[in-house]
């Protein structure tokens, strides 16, 4: 906080009390390098919440006889954060009630 006082304070001081060319030029640097910075921190895209998760080259799975294979990334209830899935490997079912998926699953 104190910083902050300081950094706008100094312009302002060399502003009020007639200033000469070089504080007239600090100033107006200080001043412009100020907005840059606020504007980029305003436009800076925060970060996913939530997991992180990628599935890349993965193998063959399959499912038989009422189960479940995947190949990819399986989040129940849907998804919250960032997933990945490239280059998934085959998922395959066969039998009654057998069920596969290859990619991203949000069920």
């Amino acid at each position: 906080m104190v910083a902050s006082a300081g950094i706008v304070s100094t312009p302002l001081f060399w502003l009020l009390d007639k200033p000469d060319t070089g504080q007239l030029v600090g100033a107006s640097v200080q001043s412009a390098v100020g907005i840059v910075a606020l504007l980029w921190a305003l436009f800076q895209r925060p970060a996913a919440p939530g997991p992180s998760d990628a599935a890349i080259d993965t193998g063959r799975a399959e499912a038989t006889d009422g189960g479940t294979a995947g190949t990819g990334i399986r989040r129940r209830g849907g998804g919250h954060g960032s997933a990945q899935a490239e280059r998934t490997g085959d998922a395959t079912a066969s039998g009654p009630g057998s069920a596969a998926g290859s990619g991203i699953d949000y069920s």
